[in-house]
This record gives C-alpha cells, sequence and structure tokens, in this order.
C-alpha cells in the first residue's frame, strides 16, 4: 500500500492550491466573507454521514481490513451536527432570511448538483471495491478534507478572535479528530498493506476518481461563494 499511499500525498499537494484554496487564503477578504460557501456544501456534508453509516460499514464481518473501515466510519459518521452547529452560528439562517420550502429548492437545485451527487459518486465506488481499496479510497477522502479543514480551522480562531464565537465543525474541534487519524498508527498499518498489482491499480485508478470529483466540489463551492460575494457587494452599493 505504500506507493499507493505516496500517490494520495501526491495528488492532495496538487489538491491544496486549487483556486477554491486560494480563496480561502485571500486576506483580502474577512474570515467570514471567506466562509460564504459554507451553505453549498450542505447537501454532501449532511450525506456523509449516511455514507459512512450505510455504505462504508459492513458488520459482523471477519475480513481485518473491513473492521478497519468499519472503525473509521464510526469515528465519522456523527460530524454533521456540528455543521448544522456553526450554520447557525455564522447567522446564515438569519441571514439569508428564506423560508425552509425555499432552502430545500435551493439544496435540489443546480447550484448545488455537484454536491448531491458527489456521495452518489462516491458510494458507487465503494461498493465496487474490495476492503483493501475501500481503505485507499478513505484515505483519499480524508486527505482531501484535511487540506479544508486546515485552512478554515485558521478562518474560526479569526472568527472566535473577532467576535469570541467558537465554531466547532469549522475549527479545532472537528480538525483535531480529522487529523487525529494520521496522528495514530493508521498510515503506519496502512502501509504495511501488502497489494498485488492489480489490487494496486485498481485502488490508484479509484483514487484519483476521488480527487477528481472533490475538485468539482470545490469548483461549484468557490462558485456559489463568488456569487454570493458579489450578492453582498451589490446590496450593499445600492444602500
Amino acid at each position: 500500500m505504500k506507493a499507493t499511499l505516496r500517490h494520495i500525498l501526491n495528488l492532495k499537494k496538487e489538491y491544496s492550491h486549487l483556486p477554491f484554496f486560494d480563496f480561502l487564503r485571500n486576506e483580502t477578504l474577512s474570515a467570514r466573507q471567506r466562509l460564504d460557501f459554507y451553505p453549498c456544501m450542505a447537501p454532501f456534508i449532511m450525506s456523509f454521514g449516511d455514507l459512512n453509516r450505510y455504505v462504508m460499514r459492513q458488520e459482523a464481518t471477519s475480513d481485518p481490513y473491513q473492521a478497519m473501515v468499519n472503525e473509521h466510519s464510526y469515528e465519522d459518521d456523527h460530524h454533521w451536527p456540528w455543521y448544522l452547529e456553526d450554520f447557525i452560528k455564522l447567522g446564515f439562517f438569519e441571514h439569508e432570511k428564506i423560508s425552509t420550502t425555499e432552502y430545500l429548492q435551493f439544496f435540489y437545485s443546480d447550484h448545488t448538483a455537484v454536491n448531491r451527487l458527489l456521495s452518489h459518486k462516491l458510494a458507487h465506488l465503494i461498493y465496487s471495491s474490495s476492503s483493501i481499496v475501500r481503505l485507499a479510497i478513505i484515505e483519499a477522502i480524508e486527505e482531501t478534507g484535511n487540506v479544508l479543514f486546515e485552512l478554515i480551522g485558521n478562518l474560526a480562531v479569526q472568527i472566535e478572535e473577532e467576535t469570541g464565537i467558537e465554531l466547532r465543525y469549522c475549527g479545532e474541534f472537528h480538525f483535531s479528530k480529522e487529523s487525529g487519524h494520521a496522528m495514530t498508527n493508521d498510515h503506519a498499518m496502512l502501509a504495511n498493506i501488502e497489494i498485488n498489482e492489480q489490487t494496486r491499480a485498481e485502488a490508484i485508478e479509484k483514487v484519483n476518481l476521488v480527487f477528481a470529483w472533490f475538485t468539482e466540489w470545490t469548483e461549484e463551492l468557490l462558485a456559489y461563494a463568488k456569487q454570493n460575494l458579489n450578492h453582498h457587494i451589490s446590496s450593499n452599493l445600492v444602500l
């Protein structure tokens, strides 16, 4: 698995330089402005728990690698309440002043199509994979998440310093749990797994798909953030 892990880290380096992440690093914008993308990712974040509970997890297994997948799924299946908590703290419900029906229309609109389909694509990929390849897919997903959470963690710190509001999903509370996987023996255990050439090729192919799909995801988030930011600027100019 060592070669697959090296490939994942190389893809992560490329991924971290995408325009969306440059937007999150743009210090000419306030921390709050850089989080304007936040509502757009709701469909994916809210479905991620289901992906862990009902797709990744297969209970009563004698497969040691599926047991590792199961263990990981329990670590990641309950983060969505923190997302909703920060959604409220960041004022999106109050700021937008739209009804529940309008939110549902938004969440199922073209603006969030990539977010909605991402969990479906990942589910298909996971269902069609052996337990060893599933571990590689999970590792790729984790690394994409670590890029995001490190950057928005910095924004959460700024917001707490400015307002006293602690953001748990965006901040250190969540990031420590995400990065905690890598700080344990997870990587060492994965690196020591021996796989044949056919399995390695499949893992590489599917890891490539994970990063390609998450790249599309960042493009949708960035488009939404820019549209939302421009709308707020225009509103202020009118006032």
